[in-house]
């Protein structure tokens, strides 16, 4: 199945909770935290603003980023849990 998000939402590959913490601990399942961070999987093209003006969307596709904890809808998007949120809802991008 092919997802394209529609005006400024974004698709959003989740990174992996860690398994290990720095102290050699070994984290369950039950206590992981979901991450807060990603990578832009696509893009829609934009918002448009009152005047009729697209509004051009600041990530791209490849970008990792951070974002709120509860920001976004999950989706399953061929076996794979994937994230869709607005463009707003994405704090920083990650250099």
């Amino acid at each position: 199945m092919n997802v394209t998000p529609l005006h400024d939402r974004v698709l959003v590959r989740p990174a992996q909770p860690e398994e290990v913490t720095t102290g050699g601990i070994i984290i369950p399942d039950t206590a992981k935290e979901k991450p807060m961070q990603g990578e832009v999987v696509a893009v829609g093209a934009g918002k448009h603003n009152d005047d009729g003006k697209l509004i051009a969307m600041q990530v791209q596709p490849g970008d990792k980023v951070l974002y709120g904890k509860y920001s976004g809808t999950e989706i399953n998007v061929g076996g794979e849990d994937l994230l869709i949120m607005r463009e707003s809802d994405i704090f920083a991008v990650i250099k």
